[in-house]
């Protein structure tokens, strides 16, 4: 089998119910980030990492996510009218071109392993990348990238991971670690959100993953797991005992949990922080509130 992945499935389906009312018509992963929705970045991260089938699960509501990607003649000849060249290209890199991307119904919310498991009919017998756009990384070197690159000399299966407080494992996929060499590690088993007595280590996993189809057979015949839900991480797991490795690689970069309020804000002021456009307002805003706020005590 290829050790190339040239194919990303981005599991789409949630309904965004920490952020009602915005995602009542709005899906969370067109929210914008500064001035990009969440899913531009995983789109940027899987290109330079040299994706270029792009399999996105949805499910009912998501219109707006596909017309995202598509082409807006109106808008586009507008702008060129106008001589706004900048703004064209700015808008040519949210666009796809025809079959470069495809749309999977998932019709029940049985878990992110059942997400995955839907699109196995266009992933073949080929290695395949999961992304999921909550997690937003920023990094030098895009994530998966960084994870392509070891994948071509590791194989098997791999898992981005970082390490968490130890009462935090109970809202992760954990790594039972087998083996630790640096910057990746070998696992002897994974464990859906353990309790933190329970925990074989801290290091959780987040939302990238490589996996070969074997996956994907793992899935035909998953049970339900943590939550009720059928869980990636039972499939992955399952390889391991059937003699496929699996590696967590600790990628570089800052990860900002955008499935969160909290997060969502945080990465908004990091990111806004990082630009030069933006840096210098902002940076007096936020000096001037912690200045009121000393003030007030």
């Amino acid at each position: 089998m290829s050790r190339k992945v040239t194919k990303a499935i981005f599991p789409v389906a949630g309904l965004g119910t920490r952020f009602l009312p915005a995602t009542k018509s709005v899906p969370k992963e067109i929210m914008t980030l500064v001035d990009r929705p969440l899913v531009q970045y995983a789109i940027d991260e899987a290109r330079a990492a040299g994706i270029t089938e792009f399999i996105f699960v949805t499910s009912r509501g998501k219109s707006a996510l596909e017309d995202y990607f598509d082409h807006n003649p109106i808008l586009e000849e507008e702008l060129r009218a106008k001589g706004k060249d900048k703004l064209l290209e700015t808008l040519d890199a949210t666009n796809m071109e025809s079959g470069a991307i495809a749309y999977i119904r998932q019709h029940k919310a049985l878990g992110l392993g059942h997400a995955v498991w839907c699109a196995r009919r266009l992933i073949g017998d080929e290695p395949f990348a999961v992304m999921l756009p909550d997690d937003v990384i920023a990094a030098e070197k895009p994530c998966l990238q960084q994870m392509v690159e070891a994948y071509e000399e590791t194989g098997g299966n791999m898992v981005a991971t970082m390490e968490v407080a130890p009462e935090r494992t109970s809202a992760y996929g954990i790594l039972d670690v087998a083996e630790n060499v640096g910057t990746v590690v070998r696992a002897r088993g994974m464990v859906e959100k353990p309790k933190p007595e329970e925990a074989p280590s801290n290091l959780a996993v987040i939302g990238r993953y490589i996996m070969g189809p074997s996956v994907l057979y793992n899935l035909n015949h998953m049970k339900k797991g943590s939550g009720g839900e059928i869980q990636l991480t039972d499939a992955i797991a399952e390889d391991i005992g059937n003699g496929v490795p699996v590696f967590g690689y600790r990628f570089k970069g800052q990860r900002f949990d955008c499935g969160s309020k909290a997060g969502f804000l945080q990465a908004t002021v990091s990111f806004a922080l990082a630009r030069d456009d933006l840096r210098d307002d902002l940076t007096r805003y936020l000096n001037d509130i912690v200045a009121t706020s000393k003030a007030a005590q």
